[in-house]
């Protein structure tokens, strides 16, 4: 049986996303936007990225001082880090757990697919925001098609790994697109989750006027296609989930904005160069690289000493107190 460590709100550690790296293969407007990431962005360098080994250290403490169950595989786009697979292979044999996502944008997946598969990777999200080439363009700053992503989805299906599609929805950039990317794969097995858009960082430029609600959201497709609510798979899920009447599948609404789910938050992220942070809204994390690579404190009682002391909900104080606050950016976080 597993420690039960709680923070200031009662909250477990049950979930780790792990970015890999900084970097990306695309340019979302919302994320990365290439006016500010360009070819000359301080991305990090590989003497700053923690190493497999420091990776696997920590999430062995999480799984040690805490009851973690879930590990999520993130960036930037993770596939650019090199020999990813091994990776998972070594956190399913040596941590034990058994629930390995990544989220990806699905360019690389027609070549990696299988061996991610092989390696342990239980599941895939695969983002895309849009099926029009040109609004998808538009979003991800880059001359790519949207069959590169859908060659990506088919190949990780093919390889036999779950999908799920995250759609971040921002008024004026792909609302036309939310009815289409539902009948793109109702009926396939494909489960669409939509985001609403979210102030991660401070590049994207974000304004409340651009967020499209979850009831928004909701009413939009059950005016077509009919909904009706349906409960959470496990505690903490951040996805509303909604299955079709006609029993043809499912949708998942992700609300931070209008509908916080702040109070269930049961995740911690860990960026490339292993700053630990415990809210995907923060201003900085804690530094767990310094914690393994300097003598002094071990690293199970920094985890332990930091997840007791949050008290992290900002999506419950956004309007409150926030208007000037520096985020970390959404490359660096994971997402």
């Amino acid at each position: 049986m597993r420690p039960m460590l709680t923070d200031k709100r009662n909250r477990p550690l049950r979930d780790l996303r792990i970015s890999v790296t900084d970097q990306c293969n695309l340019r979302c407007r919302y994320c990365m936007p290439k006016e500010i990431f360009d070819d000359h962005f301080p991305f990090l360098g590989q003497d700053q990225l923690l190493t497999f080994d420091e990776i696997v250290q920590i999430v062995h403490a999480c799984r040690t001082t805490a009851d973690l169950k879930k590990l999520r595989i993130t960036g930037g786009e993770p596939l650019l880090r090199k020999n990813l697979p091994d990776l998972i292979g070594r956190l399913r044999r040596e941590t034990k757990i058994d629930d390995i996502a990544m989220t990806t944008n699905g360019i690389l997946l027609p070549k990696k697919a299988h061996v991610l598969k092989e390696a342990g990777l239980s599941r895939v999200s695969v983002s895309l925001d849009s099926l029009n080439n040109s609004r998808f363009q538009a979003i991800t700053g880059r001359t790519l098609k949207v069959e590169h992503v859908l060659n990506g989805i088919k190949a990780a299906e093919d390889a036999g790994l779950p999908v799920k599609i995250n759609m971040v929805v921002k008024k004026g950039m792909n609302e036309e697109d939310i009815l289409p990317m539902v009948e793109q794969f109702k009926g396939t097995g494909v489960i669409v989750r939509f985001i609403e858009y979210m102030d991660v960082g401070n590049a994207n430029g974000w304004k409340l006027d651009h967020v499209i609600t979850k009831a928004e959201i909701v009413e939009m497709i059950n005016a077509v296609h009919p909904l009706e609510e349906a409960p959470a798979n496990t505690p903490g899920e951040t996805a509303s989930r909604y299955q079709f009447k006609d029993g043809s599948g499912e949708i998942g609404v992700i609300s931070s904005v209008s509908d916080a789910f702040c109070a269930a938050c049961n995740r911690a992220r860990l960026t490339a160069d292993g700053q630990f942070i415990t809210c995907l809204f923060a201003s900085k994390g804690h530094d767990l690289k310094a914690v393994l690579r300097n003598e002094g404190e071990s690293i199970d009682s920094a985890i332990a000493r930091i997840w007791t002391g949050r008290k992290d909900q900002y999506s419950e104080d956004r309007l409150k107190q926030t208007a000037d606050r520096k985020k970390v950016e959404m490359h660096r976080v994971g997402g």
